[in-house]
């Protein structure tokens, strides 16, 4: 399938902005550049309630900083089903505002809460800190579910890109602690293993914007080591046991360089016995689902996901 025409005029007036490719910035720069794109190209959901809100360092495992989120309600129900959500960018950049139009839209289309986890970035913080962040995060909702209006039986973890990769782990970390129960993950085009060298990075490697080299810079910045990055916390693909996994939804992009890894993971945790349902968006690229408003199988595929996690809460469609 050839690439969407929407996707080729949206590539095109990217270029025309001009930014530096990643391997040419400091971290510091790429966030910008990421910020100011995504204000240009993303529209914004009316929404019943936004807040930003803090987990507080001393109700948190010992080491570990406050963590900052933004919740978002759909309506004044008292008591709901939650997405907590990591966003994406390589665990290097990206933040809350970046990911603001995909929260919103989940918690309008899925019924549920939506728990933005604004956890540390790399360089600053190396792995692990990022999935410490997101798993402690998790964790402290659940146990502080009544105060936080949301329904501890009905919690599932969700992800872009490297916020895929950190939904995978915490419910990895989740299942070998014993808590919280999770009732999905939602896993959109994640980064499950740090092999830089499946026949779709060769096919995507460069003009469909996320390259080759630009994940070899995130995973640079990300981790200290080549040791950590074979480690299950940072590459969940190479996990030993994947079974009693939460059910989950795993989206690929056929010009992706991760498309290989999530169909690959999606591919593991049906062999252990996971339930999986694996969409795959031929024309696109990684990272469209940010677009809404800007790529038609953008909103497609937030309404699809939206109906797995209505399921999964047990809401009627």
């Amino acid at each position: 399938m050839p690439l969407d025409p929407q996707v080729e005029e949206l590539l095109r007036e990217l270029a025309e902005l001009g930014y530096p490719a990643l391997e040419d910035c400091s971290p510091s720069e790429a966030r910008r550049n990421l910020a100011s794109r995504i204000d240009s190209f993303s529209e914004l959901e009316d929404i019943f309630l936004t807040r930003d809100g803090i987990a507080p360092a001393d109700e948190l495992p010992d080491g570990l900083p406050s963590i900052p989120y933004r919740e978002y309600r759909p309506n004044d129900n008292p008591v709901l089903p939650a997405l907590v959500y990591f966003h994406g960018g390589g665990w290097v950049i990206g933040d809350l505002d970046t990911h603001e139009g995909i929260c919103r839209a989940f918690a309008n289309a899925a019924g549920c809460a939506v728990f933005s986890v604004d956890y540390r970035l790399a360089p600053e913080h190396k792995y692990p800190a990022a999935a410490e962040d997101c798993y402690a995060f998790t964790r402290w909702l659940a146990e502080n579910s009544a105060s936080q209006g949301v329904d501890a039986e009905r919690i599932a973890v969700g992800g872009d890109s490297a916020g895929g990769n950190l939904a995978a782990v915490v419910a990895l970390m989740a299942r070998d602690a014993g808590q919280p129960g999770l009732c999905c993950q939602l896993l959109i085009y994640p980064v499950t293993d740090c092999c830089l060298e499946t026949p779709s990075y060769l096919e995507n490697a460069e003009g469909f914007g996320l390259t080759l080299a630009g994940m070899r810079w995130f995973w640079d910045h990300y981790c200290a080591s080549e040791s950590d990055g074979r480690e299950f916390k940072a590459s969940p693909l190479q996990a030993e046991n994947l079974e009693g996994l939460p059910s989950a939804y795993v989206i690929t992009a056929g010009f992706d360089p991760l498309r290989d890894e999530g169909d690959a993971y999606a591919a593991r945790l049906i062999e252990a016995g996971v339930p999986v349902e694996l969409d795959r968006y031929e024309g696109m690229i990684h990272g469209f689902c940010v677009y809404l408003g800007r790529l038609e199988q953008a909103g497609i595929a937030v309404a699809r996901m939206s109906a797995a996690l209505r399921r999964s809460f047990g809401q009627e469609d």
